[in-house]
């Protein structure tokens, strides 16, 4: 069994911190999972979001999370770009200033989301 989770809420929200909480568990105990990054979680890939030093950053612990278990980090193009957030080929692309995506988070399309989901696929959202 697959485990996918889909986060959608916004980086300062305790549903935010439950699934980097979640995935480090399931990594942890050896399942099976992937995540993907939906709408208002976008703004977790911005590396130019700021965070004072008293408050634990939750676009780190995904980061650690990716490097130690080389976890994927897809983020929905179309969402991430809707709230300023780019990579340098997009914002090229779409003639944009600069890029503010953090490494290793990627924007990816929604046939990336698709075909993390199958028959054996749980989908969990956060």
């Amino acid at each position: 069994m697959h485990t996918l989770v889909l986060v959608t809420s916004i980086p300062h929200s305790r549903q935010a911190w439950q699934a980097v909480k979640f995935v480090s568990q399931q990594l942890a105990d050896k399942q099976s999972v992937s995540v993907f990054f939906y709408g208002d979680a976008a703004y977790t890939a911005n590396r130019l979001a700021w965070q004072t030093a008293d408050v634990p950053s939750l676009s780190q612990a995904w980061v650690t999370l990716a490097h130690q278990y080389n976890l994927k980090l897809p983020v929905c193009v179309s969402t991430a770009l809707a709230r300023g957030i780019s990579d340098g080929e997009n914002s090229q692309r779409h003639q944009l200033d600069g890029d503010n995506l953090l490494s290793p988070f990627y924007l990816a399309g929604l046939s990336e989301l698709a075909l993390l989901i199958d028959d054996d696929t749980t989908v969990v959202q956060f």
